[in-house]
């Protein structure tokens, strides 16, 4: 059973995803928070699995909700905002987040992310992934190595540029020949070495610090 918390100023959005999600077995709404400090409140004492944050809320705002979270509990946070805005999802990512969502998505979609985000991996908006990807291609790209990078061997750096280039485990394991357990160990320890939370995380580094230049594939 996936716990979930939802954090809204708007009643008559949080009554509307609760119906949706309760519609699924394996859903359980455990609680509703008005805005950002009763959501970090009622995550001690509720302990959801993912929390359904909006982005402008009263008092404290859902980013800074968010890295409060993410900072002090063992749970992952879905950002469900109407503000189709880059800011907002960088300064998502960097508070931690799993995942970014527009609330005009289908109700599948969003059924989708939340069990996309609770089993450990990351998720953003269609819409705004593509202009993120922009940004990367604007900028003039760099040959200098991270320092970092040189903590990874062989095989992991293969990896991560593989989980750059969107594949799934499944299908990295395809590729290399191995068991997805084995990529999905390879994968952890990428995201250790490297100080990252997840595979988002992977996917802004690589391009930020010229690891995988814009629109080149993965090997």
């Amino acid at each position: 059973m996936i716990k979930i918390l939802l954090a809204d100023d708007q009643k008559l959005i949080r009554g509307g995803i609760r119906m949706m999600l309760q519609s699924q077995d394996d859903f359980e709404v455990v609680g509703e928070a008005e805005n950002g400090a009763q959501a970090v409140e009622m995550v001690l004492t509720l302990q959801p699995d993912v929390v359904l944050m909006d982005v402008q809320m009263p008092g404290l705002d859902g980013l800074e909700a968010t890295r409060q979270i993410v900072a002090e509990r063992d749970c992952v946070v879905l950002i469900l905002t109407t503000f189709n805005r880059e800011d907002y999802l960088f300064r998502a990512l960097q508070a931690g987040a799993s995942g970014f969502l527009l609330k005009n998505a289908a109700p599948e979609e969003l059924i989708g992310a939340v069990r996309v985000v609770a089993r450990g991996d990351a998720l953003l908006a269609p819409e705004l992934t593509r202009r993120l990807v922009d940004q990367f291609v604007a900028r003039p790209a760099t040959s200098q190595r991270p320092d970092l990078l040189d903590l990874l061997t062989e095989r992991e750096e293969q990896i991560l540029r593989l989980v750059v280039a969107g594949d799934s485990n499944a299908e990295i394991a395809g590729k290399l020949f191995v068991g997805e357990a084995t990529v999905k160990t390879h994968v952890s320890r990428v995201l250790n070495k490297l100080g990252l939370r997840d595979r988002v995380q992977a996917v802004v580094y690589a391009y930020e610090t010229g690891i995988v230049a814009p629109g080149h594939n993965a090997p």
